[in-house]
């Protein structure tokens, strides 16, 4: 058990008062040097080496951190980045009971100081830092201050900022094109919204976690208590988001703080659990407790020397030789030999013009006193950029097109270092003006079907969609199959008797009902599914445009995406958009459902131009588009807020959303499928503010992956209460996992889509689940072929969908049942489940008479594809 620190005292000795035994030493030292994995005990203990166990301690250290560096190309190197620091705000909503650089709106005011750094301020500093040759900006500022102090909002009021992030944003920009400064942004804690605002104008991003130990922010006396954002949970969600929006994100600890060894090592053991799940974690800072005065723990002791070390060279054990480690080089009274030897590979920022603002106290040394010290201990110093230059090679997605070149212009294409003759001037930052030129194979429409892909896979298979080691291991838990002894009779009962009685635990029975007990359900959900909205069979005669699969997002279920240089990759012009929604008119169609990959040079108003330009052609087309994915992507590169997006996307002429993007709606699940898509929170605020605003969707769960019934009880459940709420679903679709080139599927993780019992379970149970709330449950003619659908129909659903004209997104995944049902296919679908058919529209209303006559006319048929039906 280990025993608390008390403040004042340091770090306690996990293994006792005595520190640990000398057997428990050379044990671990052992195994550090042998290179086998240490456990967070074996950490701890390594925490306490001294004299010489810390010297056998950093030299194994040592060799690892070297040959790191060998695989990296950079042998003998340890880096830098010439920096300037700018403190945007010193204003905070949190209160650690260790910091200087945090002050209140009145010592601003006395000091002659706004509440922000003005943009002329910012520039000021960043303009001289770059005729030094400075090529970083490091933004450092509080954590939401707005949120405690009434002056910070009254400033982001009058200067037109809706909050401090969005100040940060329009500072970064000018930065970029006022300078060529590159921006580091330090602004605490980030929403997964905020990473997307701020990714666009800053290739790299940090925050410390500083500690695990929850116990020093809970507990009344600890350094974090009375500080929100100190909470570890809610800092290692910042760490997960960055990983998940793929920004190269800096963090590390903050040692001497009261923590004890073991929470030490347990703290740097949660870094590598990030990094190794993300791969985003691109440098881990190491960073020493020092006293200041007027502060709560003035009287703490500094963090020595030798804990410092030994922290390093642990840490570099644990992380280690691929990981990046810093230790400030101003806060160890030039020691810098012992960081060297300890593992260390970088000296982080470092200003000839700035000060360290958060420790004013401790000068930065001289660049050229670090240079020729580091060549003392071995190592040639050389400038790197704000981002890694790991990371500066990879590209897209850890870099937003829009910076690409900022950062090319300062870096050397072999190395990702700093160029030392790169001149450092301001370039244009701004949204692509023009995305919409057809390229690429945009007959893939059509080919899919008589062609198919080019192949069942991208390059880069392995380096964009991630660990694929570690995601077996994360989904293999949801892999067993569940059991649950539950009375399905009694369950059976009161679905029949009433539905909206199920409990979870009933439900669960019933999502794993088989044999005769799932004949029995599907009967009952038919029952329920005949007295809600009789016998008639919906459909809907519309046409699916994908305007483009560029995609760099790297979900792992997506066989649709592709990279710009990829065989099959496209984009259509507005005019071929607009030709496609004309063609869909003249053969009856009602709708338009539009979706696209997430091109990373689309820019965030391209999407009111599509849904602008099929209404210019096709007036009395409904269009219903773009995915809640696609929503945030345009709010956040744009700069609005979701709902400004939407009102925007709506005056543009969009009708309504596809509830797609959803998968299922829980975030351990969507990490493994999507790795950069939205949490669920932010898929149902998009959908939430859709409906407030008149703009109905469809609802989709996508299942039979690495899911489990217990999902889609959540997710079903998640559903009725968003409907509950706004009414604004018109149907539930689901949509089975169409595996078979799926990356997901591929590297073994997911299973081969759910089974045919599978399905008729979620559809018997959606239908059950979400009554009375949403009436139509549609299935997916495309994933399930005429058979399944018709079975699905006898099972609780009434709806199939569209008539689609040409669908890429399924067929690219594999599935084999075609890309376009005429109106008479999807009649015999109906027929096959002995059941009438009729068209509706989006809404479920009336199709108009001379949409009818037109559909009837010409069967759905786009003439274009007539040879592929035949």
């Amino acid at each position: 058990m280990t025993t608390p620190a008390t403040p004042g005292t340091g770090p306690d000795d996990s293994a006792g008062a005595a520190g640990p035994t000398e057997n428990s030493l050379r044990r671990a030292l052992k195994r550090a040097r042998d290179g086998v994995a240490l456990d967070v005990a074996e950490a701890a203990v390594l925490l306490q080496a001294r004299g010489e166990h810390l010297d056998a301690l950093t030299a194994s250290a040592a060799r690892v951190r070297d040959a790191g560096l060998e695989a990296a190309g950079r042998p003998g190197v340890i880096t830098y980045s010439k920096s300037v620091f700018i403190p945007l705000t010193r204003l905070c909503r949190d209160k650690c009971h260790y910091c200087t650089f945090v002050t209140v709106p009145g010592k601003l005011r006395r000091a002659g100081h706004g509440m922000f750094m003005s943009p002329d301020e910012v520039l000021d500093i960043a303009r001289k830092g770059a005729a030094l040759g400075c090529k970083e900006a490091l933004i450092t500022l509080g954590d939401k201050p707005e949120d405690r102090w009434p002056e910070a909002r009254e400033w982001l009021d009058a200067h037109g900022y809706d909050d401090t992030i969005a100040y940060v944003r329009a500072v970064s920009i000018r930065i970029l094109e006022e300078t060529g400064l590159l921006p580091h942004l330090n602004p605490g804690v980030m929403t997964w919204t905020d990473f997307q605002r701020l990714k666009p104008v800053a290739p790299s991003m940090g925050m410390m976690l500083e500690t695990t130990a929850t116990r020093l922010w809970s507990e009344p006396g600890g350094p974090h208590h009375g500080s929100p954002d100190k909470e570890p949970a809610v800092r290692l969600r910042v760490l997960e988001d960055a990983g998940r929006s793929s920004v190269p994100f800096t963090s590390g600890i903050l040692i001497g703080i009261g923590e004890t060894y073991e929470e030490r090592a347990e703290s740097l053991f949660a870094l590598r659990k990030v990094a190794r799940a993300y791969h985003g974690v691109q440098e881990l800072i190491i960073q020493n407790f020092r006293a200041k005065p007027d502060t709560a723990m003035r009287g703490m002791p500094d963090a020595e020397l030798d804990e410092l070390v030994a922290t390093v060279a642990v840490a570099r054990h644990i992380m280690g030789p691929a990981a990046c480690l810093q230790a400030p080089p101003n806060l160890v009274d030039a020691e810098y030999e012992r960081l060297i030897g300890a593992g260390i590979d970088d000296w982080g920022g470092v200003s000839p013009l700035t000060i360290d603002h958060v420790n004013p106290e401790r000068p930065w040394p001289q660049i050229e006193e670090l240079a020729q010290r580091s060549r003392t201990a071995g190592f040639e110093l050389r400038e790197r950029l704000c981002v890694y230059p790991e990371f500066v090679r990879r590209g897209e997605p850890w870099l937003d097109p829009r910076l690409r070149p900022h950062v090319a212009a300062l870096a050397d294409p072999d190395t990702g270092l700093a160029r030392e003759d790169a001149t450092v001037r301001g370039r244009p930052w701004q949204e692509p003006e023009e995305v919409f030129e057809a390229s690429g194979r945009t007959d893939l429409h059509a080919t899919i079907d008589t062609e198919g892909r080019t192949s069942d896979r991208r390059e880069d298979f392995d380096e964009v969609y991630g660990d694929w080691g570690a995601l077996r291991e994360a989904a293999a838990p949801g892999m067993a199959p569940e059991r649950i002894d539950t009375d399905v009779r009694a369950a059976l009962a009161t679905a029949a008797d009433d539905p909206t009685r199920l409990t979870d635990d009933e439900a669960l029975a019933l999502l794993h009902a088989d044999g005769p007990a799932l004949d029995a359900l599907c009967r009952v959900a038919d029952d329920v599914r005949r007295s809600t909205v009789g016998d008639d069979v919906t459909y809907i005669v519309t046409r699916n445009i994908n305007f483009t699969n560029v995609c760099y997002t790297g979900c792992r279920f997506c066989a649709f995406a592709q990279r710009r240089t990829d065989a099959d990759a496209y984009t259509l012009s507005l005019d071929q958009v607009a030709d496609r929604a004309q063609q869909a008119w003249e053969v009856g169609a009602v709708e338009v459902c539009m979706q696209g990959g997430i091109h990373p040079d689309l820019p965030g108003t391209a999407y009111f131009d599509i849904a602008k330009a099929v209404k210019a052609r096709v007036p009395g087309m409904h269009v219903h588009a773009f995915s809640p994915m696609e929503v945030v992507n345009g709010a956040t590169r744009t700069g609005m807020s979701i709902r400004e997006w939407l009102t925007a996307a709506k005056e543009a002429g969009l009708d309504s959303i596809p509830g797609t993007a959803a998968e299922i709606l829980d975030d351990e699940v969507r990490w493994i499928l999507t790795k950069g898509k939205l949490p669920t929170a932010t898929w149902i605020e998009v959908v939430e503010t859709a409906h407030e605003l008149g703009i109905r969707s469809s609802s989709t769960m996508m299942y039979g992956h690495v899911d489990q019934p217990r999902h889609w009880l959540g997710h079903l459940r998640t559903l009725a209460g968003i409907q509950q709420r706004t009414g604004g679903f018109t149907e539930f679709v689901t949509l089975p996992f169409i595996h078979t080139n799926a990356p997901v599927y591929l590297a073994g993780i997911a299973r081969p889509g759910p089974t045919m019992r599978d399905n008729r379970a979620v559809t018997a149970m959606a239908r059950l689940l979400l009554h009375p709330h949403i009436p139509n449950i549609q299935t997916s003619w495309v994933k399930l072929g005429t058979e399944g659908a018709a079975e699905m129909l006898r099972s609780g659903a009434n709806d199939l969908g569209g008539t689609l004209m040409e669908e890429t997104i399924s067929r690219m995944a594999g599935s084999s049942y075609g890309s376009y049902k005429s109106v008479k296919d999807l009649i015999a679908v109906a027929d096959a489940a002995g059941r009438p058919a009729r068209p509706r529209t989006t809404l479920y209303g009336e199709v108009p008479e001379e949409r009818r006559r037109a559909a009837t006319a010409s069967d759905g048929h786009l003439p274009e594809l007539l040879p592929v039906l035949d």
